[in-house]
């Protein structure tokens, strides 16, 4: 069952609201994912809303490009990636650990292999 979560970076600048069913989250090892060290669940792009920050941020793409990764440009917090999910659905990667009054203690973690892409 979707549930309406809100989260952003760390001073507050970029805000979004997700609906989201939050059952498991990932890690990836890619050499992005690895260094930022974030847990990520996935919704369609049409289940997520920017609320604010949309011009305090800057962009990373690495490696094919097909992935967005904006973070704020005053903390660093990357609190979402998107991108083409299967099928070539918009998708968007939330950071749970950026989710308000989120235990991320509670979330089944599964390993995604993203350094063999």
């Amino acid at each position: 069952m979707k549930k309406t979560y809100t989260g952003g970076c760390q001073c507050g600048k970029v805000r979004f609201e997700a609906q989201a069913d939050i059952g498991e989250v990932i890690t990836c090892n890619c050499s992005r994912c690895r260094k930022v060290g974030g847990l990520l669940s996935a919704v369609a792009m049409s289940d997520f809303k920017l609320l604010s920050g949309e011009n305090e941020m800057t962009e990373y793409q690495f490696n094919k490009g097909a992935i967005h990764h904006p973070f704020c440009k005053t903390c660093g917090i990357q609190s979402y990636a998107y991108g083409k999910g299967p099928g070539g659905k918009d998708m968007v990667m939330l950071n749970v650990r950026c989710l308000d009054s989120v235990d991320t203690e509670q979330f089944k973690v599964k390993k995604f292999d993203g350094a063999s892409l």
